[in-house]
């Protein structure tokens, strides 16, 4: 697929970028009702969405940059820091938002997970929208070469959509992977290759990750059922960490920091471990294991009583 979804003159606008949005949008329109129905300040909750989008989204990239450093070695600043062509990390982006949510705890006196538990359903729709721009982009979270018959092969350029729509710009995001880079290492193509470039069979990633976005943002209003603040929180963090370290993650094209077993190639499954975010899963898991069984011996909160949705004033929003 191509990867633009709106050009004027030398400023593009990739679906990437849109497809992300949209569902952070749809996921602040969620996040908003259910802050009615529970009697908490919409607009306390609007102005955490955003600054926790905008931290987010720096802490994403910065994560991404340095879990896949082996894609930025002599690249610019410019080249680092531009999130337009996809790049990001989840699990660093939930980072600079809980950093947000510890601020906003701290300055109004609030309890931050009765808003971060709001959040669930705008975060998993934001992956699934951030993996299906991954798609478009090509080059975004690449699986590794497999034999296994759900393996996908990438069309080349020029490979009508449909069987009606030609363009030499179709599908022109995945430039193959390169089997060997120098250093017997494969990676994906675009500087020097001692070996071949292949552009498949291999694991489709991105619907990886859209099937775990689909399942959490199902599980979401599951849980948005309990009245226990936090519960929804440590529940997402938990699955999603388990999910992304078993269902996606293993099957990406990405070095292994602790290489305990790899098998990729033509003739092989395509399975690695461990990666950066399935190690940095480890602790996440641990962590929101616990939590969970000191919230569920918690008693949940009584029934909401509205309450105004006024600009908050500093140290008297709502508990």
């Amino acid at each position: 697929m191509h990867p633009i979804f709106l050009q004027i003159g030398g400023f593009s606008i990739r679906w990437y970028g849109v497809l992300i949005t949209l569902g952070i949008l749809i996921g602040v329109v969620i996040a908003q009702r259910f802050a009615r129905r529970r009697g908490l300040n919409v607009q306390l909750l609007g102005d955490m969405i955003f600054w926790c989008v905008i931290w987010g989204l720096v802490a994403a990239r910065a994560t991404y940059v340095i879990t896949s450093y082996h894609q930025f070695i002599g690249a610019s600043f410019f080249q680092m820091i531009d999130i337009r062509a996809g790049g990001i990390s989840i699990q660093g982006g939930l980072l600079g938002g809980i950093l947000v949510l510890l601020y906003y705890q701290r300055r109004y006196k609030i309890n931050l997970y009765r808003y971060a538990d709001l959040m669930a359903p705008g975060v998993a729709l934001g992956i699934i929208g951030g993996r299906i721009g991954n798609f478009f982009n090509g080059s975004d979270t690449v699986g590794r070469l497999t034999d296994w018959p759900i393996g996908f092969t990438w069309p080349k350029p020029g490979t009508p959509i449909l069987g009606i729509f030609r363009s030499a710009s179709n599908w022109t995001g995945f430039p193959g992977i390169c089997t060997n880079n120098g250093h017997g290492q494969m990676v994906l193509a675009g500087g020097y290759c001692a070996g071949k470039v292949l552009r498949g069979p291999v694991h489709l990633t991105d619907a990886y990750g859209v099937l775990i976005g689909v399942i959490l943002l199902i599980a979401s209003y599951y849980w948005l059922r309990s009245r226990r603040p936090g519960w929804v929180f440590w529940q997402f963090l938990l699955w999603y960490s388990i999910l992304r370290s078993l269902v996606e993650e293993p099957f990406r094209l990405n070095p292994l920091w602790w290489p305990v077993y790899l098998s990729q190639g033509l003739h092989k499954p395509g399975i690695g471990f461990f990666t950066a975010a399935q190690l940095a899963s480890i602790p996440v898991i641990i962590l929101s294991a616990y939590m969970l069984y000191r919230i569920r011996r918690t008693e949940p909160d009584p029934e909401p009583q509205p309450v105004s949705n006024s600009a908050p004033q500093k140290r008297h929003g709502n508990a």
